[in-house]
């Protein structure tokens, strides 16, 4: 896999940490990184994210083999591992750093999300309309070194047990062919 082409992905899906211990164990992604992206400040710290004024969302950045997995395959995983009909909040984090969103980082990329969001939203899943912004990615701001690989390494950890472990169950449940072998 070495010298396969790789191609880049950003989303936000609520909380980068259940977002980054997901696509890790995605076969044909190579790494993510935990970020902001979509705000005005530039290099942003989490408690100016947290704070809700830069305009930033909590997002993971991919970098991915598209000849293993897809974007378009990467979306499916991405809408079927959070709630994309809820505008600016996942569960109990509530603002537009928790925000759905696709940041594009080419035309194909733009046209891939508006295809499998649209045939997601008929596909009746969902109750409610998908809200989630599909953006051109501008710029990407790593977080800080302790929110990478969090779940990994804080998998006792209450909010690892209620939220993001089942996040995991649910993508092992629907998507085990698309997972790395452990």
């Amino acid at each position: 896999m070495g010298t396969q082409k790789t191609d880049t992905a950003t989303l936000g899906a609520g909380c980068f940490w259940c977002t980054e211990a997901v696509f890790s164990r995605v076969r044909g992604v190579v790494s993510v990184t935990s970020g902001y992206s979509g705000g005005h400040l530039a290099d942003p710290t989490y408690r100016q994210v947290c704070d809700g004024t830069t305009g930033h969302a909590e997002v993971i950045q991919i970098v991915f083999h598209p000849e293993v997995i897809s974007f378009a395959e990467l979306l499916e995983i991405f809408f079927a591992t959070h709630d994309p009909t809820t505008r600016n909040r996942q569960g109990n984090d509530v603002g537009t750093q928790y925000r759905s969103v696709i940041f594009y980082h080419h035309a194909a990329q733009q046209q891939q999300a508006i295809e499998v969001t649209d045939r997601i939203n008929k596909s009746g899943n969902f109750a409610s309309p998908i809200v989630t912004e599909i953006k051109p990615f501008t710029v990407f701001y790593p977080a800080e070194d302790y929110h990478q690989d969090y779940f990994s390494a804080n998998q006792s950890q209450p909010y690892c047990v209620f939220v993001i472990s089942p996040k995991i169950d649910k993508l092992t449940k629907y998507f085990k062919p698309k997972l790395k072998v452990e």
